[in-house]
């Protein structure tokens, strides 16, 4: 089943983008006005981080969003055979802001938020960063569509860190300066391990892992902006969220990277994955783990 999905999105990514993305738009339509795929989840959401927009505006943001969403899809495939110039070209990012954290000897984390497209940075950021680059997933439960996806991401020389298995994956890079990867907006496998923050005024669980690594690494955390510069074309601002995370109080690179992910989605709501079901469970004080 691999080698079947494998040869198919291969050839499937060989097809120019104008007619990918003629594909996404059906897909768009289809899944929006038709089948409606999470449209009750992404209104909600939506309604929950914009409150004071009007109807007709969070409309808006989520049509916009369903686009950019089939959009990601097919860009996504397109990474099957991308080449690296076509890459670079698509998703530019300041390689020098991290080349001086190389030099300097330093172990460096990127925190993303579910932005599209996430796919791109994992890519670029591997073929043409100094650091060797180790990205943290989770596993996808279909064997063949995973070992797909692993075999995607690691096309320039990414290693692969599975979450559910963090220190086994990480101790062989351990001893070596390195660049993690890491999506911090991810829901936490535990929600009572969590920590609990205040996100658009409402309670929400974030993983704890990336800044328990951080102190561990004693890495600097860069927060990884964002911004959709047109169809097909991204931008990656990087921002310092601290270099002594040894120094800070626990929770705080959280709630800093937190702050940021607020500020991303305000400037760009239709670029973010409103299918992610951010609010899904209840604070309970008796519980949760309140920062």
């Amino acid at each position: 089943m691999y080698y079947i999905l494998y040869a198919f999105l291969y050839l499937v990514s060989l097809l120019p983008f104008w007619f990918l993305y003629g594909i996404s738009y059906l897909a768009y339509v289809l899944i929006y006005y038709i089948i409606g795929y999470r449209k009750a989840v992404v209104f909600s959401n939506i309604a929950v981080a914009f409150p004071n927009k009007t109807e007709a505006e969070r409309k808006r943001i989520a049509k916009s969003f369903y686009k950019n969403f089939t959009d990601n899809f097919m860009e996504v495939i397109k990474l099957f055979s991308i080449s690296p110039a076509q890459l670079q070209n698509r998703m530019t990012w300041d390689y020098e802001f991290l080349d001086k954290y190389y030099r300097q000897g330093k172990n460096v984390q990127l925190h993303l938020g579910h932005f599209f497209n996430w796919e791109y940075a994992n890519l670029s950021v591997s073929f043409a960063s100094r650091f060797p680059v180790l990205v943290v997933y989770m596993p996808i439960t279909g064997k063949a569509i995973d070992k797909v996806f692993i075999k995607l991401r690691t096309r320039f020389n990414a290693k692969m860190i599975r979450a559910t298995s963090f220190l086994k994956d990480f101790k062989p890079y351990s001893k070596q300066q390195s660049c993690l990867v890491f999506v911090a907006d991810q829901n936490a496998g535990s929600y009572n391990l969590a920590y609990w923050l205040s996100f658009f005024n409402k309670m929400a669980p974030f993983v704890t892992g990336p800044e328990k690594t951080a102190r561990l690494n004693n890495s600097v955390c860069i927060y990884v902006n964002f911004k959709k510069v047109k169809r097909g074309y991204y931008h990656g601002a990087l921002i310092e969220i601290t270099d002594s995370p040894r120094q800070l109080q626990e929770g705080e690179i959280t709630k800093r990277t937190r702050d940021l992910i607020e500020e991303n989605m305000r400037e760009q709501p239709e670029n973010y994955l409103w299918t992610h079901r951010r609010w899904k469970r209840t604070f309970n004080p008796a519980k949760h783990r309140a920062l």
